[in-house]
């Protein structure tokens, strides 16, 4: 029997993509399951990843320890935002297409 979990996410949020294709920013993976870097980094064990942002001008969610990983590592130069962004896209994939299985209804 398949487990039902409800999410929340923003109204105007796409769609959640097939599995495999391009991520569209839906939001869906990131509220659902915490990813190793929110689990290490932010040292998160549960609930929706509070680096989960909403981008009103884009309309599509995005990790906010991909563009401000500053805003949740304490310490961390402004200037290492860039290639720390790039290290945490590469520990969730960031880029290579969906990779959540959850299926999706709309309530």
């Amino acid at each position: 029997m398949a487990k039902t979990k409800f999410i929340e996410l923003h109204a105007l949020a796409p769609e959640k993509p097939a599995y495999g294709t391009s991520c569209n920013g839906c939001g869906v993976c990131c509220a659902a399951e915490l990813c190793p870097v929110a689990r290490v980094y932010l040292l998160q064990l549960k609930g929706v990843c509070r680096a989960l942002l909403w981008q009103e001008e884009t309309r599509r969610y995005v990790c906010g320890m991909v563009v401000f990983p500053d805003h949740y590592l304490s310490l961390m130069p402004l200037r290492w935002r860039e290639s720390t962004g790039r290290f945490f896209a590469s520990r969730i994939a960031a880029g290579t297409g969906c990779d959540c299985m959850i299926s999706v209804e709309i309530s």
